[in-house]
């Protein structure tokens, strides 16, 4: 619920703002469809393109948050797996293209570390089942500045009152080969 703790509304795909609505797509997949292969640790495990239009005035920076609630099996999860984790991107920025390491992401921009213990992008590589993956932005207030190289519960505290509003894209994947 990390969507209510943050700025107090409803969790969805989208928030509307003022000038509609602020939206998170991607080229590679629509919402709710499966993740290409190229995008997980079954191929090239490339970051996927990201989209985003529609964010609200005021804003001063983005984060963006990648997980995976069901891990580490759909039919009893434990934990949420944390992919990715990017935040200081540009309020101005429109997107990230594919495969957005760190020479790849927009000026500015600060990385927090994923469950694999690392920065940058970590794809899907699920042990059992057809899990659900997340992509949440944020839109913020402030820059959060220099956070070190935080993991998820930190970058959240740091985010907490300044979120004002969130886009959702969520995607699916379920190993190939076992």
């Amino acid at each position: 619920m990390v969507g209510r703790e943050l700025y107090g509304g409803a969790e969805g795909v989208s928030m509307s703002t003022a000038t509609g609505s602020f939206v998170l797509r991607s080229p590679s997949f629509t919402d709710g469809a499966e993740i290409p292969i190229r995008h997980t640790c079954e191929g090239q495990d490339l970051s996927p393109p990201l989209e985003w239009a529609g964010v609200p005035a005021g804003t001063r920076s983005l984060a963006l948050v990648v997980d995976d609630p069901d891990a580490p099996d759909p039919k009893a999860p434990r934990m949420t797996w944390v992919h990715w984790l990017l935040y200081d991107l540009p309020a101005d920025a429109a997107g990230l293209p594919e495969a957005a390491g760190r020479a790849a992401l927009p000026p500015g921009t600060r990385q927090g570390v994923n469950d694999w213990k690392r920065t940058g992008w970590g794809g899907p590589c699920p042990p059992i089942g057809r899990h659900r993956y997340f992509f949440k932005l944020y839109a913020l207030d402030a820059p959060l500045g220099d956070l070190g190289s935080p993991a998820k519960p930190a970058l959240e505290a740091a985010m907490k009152g300044h979120v004002l509003a969130e886009a959702r894209l969520m995607g699916t994947y379920e190993k190939q080969r076992m």
